[in-house]
């Protein structure tokens, strides 16, 4: 198994903050990259600083989830920022995935399985009937479906996509030591298997 690389969440609308934490994050030793998501990109100067990063692999979480024409809408309103990873919700349907791959350029498109938030509990209360491995297990392969060229899943669900999806796997969720933050499904990061870790 190779050495996994890292997406550092960039969870804050502090511009300093971010600063320092690519600053001090500078390294040969593995491959990193900096994940940019809903909170960074929807703040006053985020989505502008974003658009002056240079040499780095930009990873933009906005788990896109919405029609097929506004989906590609927001693709393309992202056009004009150097994106290498972009995150859209399986749950959003085969056409608006294809849609979207389908125009994606140099950019990878990534699908979002179930929340690593949510529990088999929580899946009963929003409707569902499947178990959380089982629907990401269905989750997975309509992203294979639709040529998606990576995909989330909790670390609980690594093996079990494997087997269906042969491209990157990245993983939420991942702790160091006990603290968890608000995940259900998480694990320290030693002993997840993926290609990347976030």
């Amino acid at each position: 198994m190779k050495k996994p690389k890292i997406f550092i969440a960039c969870d804050t609308t502090n511009l300093t903050k971010i600063k320092k934490i690519i600053n001090q994050s500078k390294t040969n030793k593995i491959k990193i990259g900096y994940k940019f998501g809903l909170e960074f990109m929807n703040s006053k100067k985020g989505r502008q600083f974003v658009s002056t990063l240079k040499n780095k692999i930009i990873f933009i979480d906005l788990k896109l989830n919405d029609t097929v024409n506004t989906m590609l809408s927001a693709f393309k309103a992202l056009k004009d920022i150097k994106i290498n990873y972009l995150t859209v919700h399986i749950s959003s349907g085969l056409a608006a995935l294809k849609a979207v791959k389908k125009i994606s350029g140099s950019t990878k498109i990534i699908g979002v399985t179930t929340l690593t938030s949510l529990n088999n509990k929580d899946l009963k209360l929003i409707g569902f009937n499947k178990s959380v491995k089982n629907l990401v297990i269905h989750q997975a392969k309509l992203a294979k479906k639709a040529s998606l060229d990576g995909i989330v899943c909790s670390p609980y669900e690594v093996n079990a996509v494997r087997k269906i999806f042969k491209k990157e796997i990245i993983t939420p969720g991942v702790q160091i030591g006990k603290r968890n933050y608000d995940q259900k499904r998480s694990m320290e990061a030693r002993k997840v298997k993926s290609d990347w870790l976030v």
